[in-house]
């Protein structure tokens, strides 16, 4: 039968409604769309209370988040000495997001200075918190911002990953604020535990878990190589979101135009075999493994070793099979190990997934489309269904934050159900 999204997540505009959310909006261009997201928690019926770094008031007005939010918006610790608003403003909250989150602000965070109103409710406050990074690619890049981020992650705090594409500079690349549907999600999937939405604690907590993402490369010559469109973004929402449940994350990744969390192992691979020989290699000791990426079925039987020129006359190109990870995994797997496949599928979508599902040994499939206008590739958000032995639950078209929420929800209620 086809069951509704919902479960013990619930949506993120169930989980927000009448929620406390201190929004910390610090010094970069995507300020601005922090008054976006501002807007967009009151219409869920959240209460936001705004707080700007002096950075932050460079590009927008603590004017207009009053507008948006009917709030006072202090400008710093020394307002009004004497009601010590920095401890009063941290007891209100529920959860405190960072958005958008400079590089400056997760070094503060993370070191734990206390010199701004932000930094001094962060640290007074004991509630879930929640980062959304955005930043030049080289900065998101740098081995300081990583290691600053490993840091809050291993403390708990949830990241929302940047996205891929225009930056400031005119370059394209990571680093850009994530979509406002993945920030209120990430919010809502914070606030779960402390709603009662979710059981308190989690389900993976120390866990071992992999997850591979993005599209494997098969070259056909020095320069060209057979490929898919997927972008890892679903992949690396689902290592966001295992990192922010205290899992611990190896993300074995094909071509993306996304980084995982920088709370996962990253191993980079481009092939089908690659991904083969990483994946198995690690297998033994994972709790829970995650195929997300899409691997091709085929590749070149025989690589070029020149460049194929149009002189040279149209070559004849000959397909060999790849390895096929997920059925390997399936004949491998230990009876306490979670496996996870996904079926990219046209035509008859679910007679496609459930074969997965029986012939690769497999505990549940994601199913997406991806064909017309219901294609996840390259998308912010997606159509899924999720299929077990039993059911098949459809999430209708919303974001891979939140598919990866609930896929990680079911993933829970598997591992419980073993012990």
């Amino acid at each position: 039968m086809v069951q509704p999204a919902g479960g013990p997540g619930g949506s993120p505009q169930a989980v927000l409604a009448g929620a406390r959310v201190l929004l910390g909006v610090s010094g970069g261009i995507a300020a601005y769309k922090a008054a976006e997201l501002a807007r967009e928690l009151r219409r869920t019926g959240a209460e936001v209370q705004p707080l700007l770094t002096a950075a932050a008031e460079q590009m927008v007005s603590r004017a207009t988040f009053a507008a948006l939010t009917g709030r006072r918006v202090p400008a710093s610790v020394w307002d009004d000495p004497a009601a010590v608003e920095h401890v009063a403003l941290a007891r209100w909250g529920q959860v405190l997001v960072v958005a958008p989150a400079t590089a400056h602000t997760l070094a503060r965070l993370a070191v734990g200075l206390a010199d701004d109103l932000l930094t001094n409710v962060a640290l007074a406050f004991d509630g879930p918190v929640v980062v959304a990074p955005a930043m030049h690619t080289e900065m998101w890049e740098h081995p300081a911002t990583r290691a600053n981020l490993a840091t809050l992650t291993e403390r708990g705090v949830r990241v929302v990953p940047p996205a891929s594409g225009p930056l400031t500079s005119g370059d394209v690349g990571p680093g850009r604020l994530a979509e406002l549907d993945d920030l209120v999600a990430g919010v809502g999937a914070a606030l779960a535990p402390d709603r009662s939405v979710d059981p308190p604690g989690s389900g993976l907590a120390g866990a071992r878990l992999l997850v591979s993402l993005g599209g494997t490369r098969e070259p056909l010559d020095p320069v060209r190589y057979l490929g898919n469109r997927s972008s890892g973004r679903m992949g690396a929402a689902i290592a966001a979101e295992a990192v922010a449940r205290g899992a611990q994350v190896t993300a074995v990744a094909a071509a993306t135009t996304v980084d995982p969390p920088a709370g996962a192992r990253l191993v980079r691979v481009e092939t089908a075999q690659q991904l083969y020989d990483a994946v198995l290699a690690a297998a033994d000791d994972q709790d829970v493994l995650v195929m997300a990426a899409a691997v091709a079925d085929f590749r070149p039987k025989r690589v070029a070793q020149g460049k194929l020129r149009k002189d040279q006359g149209v070559p004849e190109v000959v397909l060999e099979p790849t390895p096929d990870t997920l059925a390997e995994l399936g004949r491998r797997r230990r009876p306490d190990q979670v496996l996870v496949g996904f079926a990219a599928e046209t035509g008859d979508h679910l007679a496609g997934a459930r074969r997965k599902l029986e012939a690769k040994h497999l505990d549940l499939v994601v199913l997406n489309h991806v064909e017309g206008a219901h294609s996840a590739f390259g998308a912010d958000d997606a159509d899924a269904y999720l299929v077990d032995a039993d059911t098949v639950e459809e999430l209708p078209r919303t974001s891979k934050a939140a598919i990866a929420a609930r896929l990680l929800d079911r993933v829970e209620a598997l591992r419980a159900a073993r012990r």
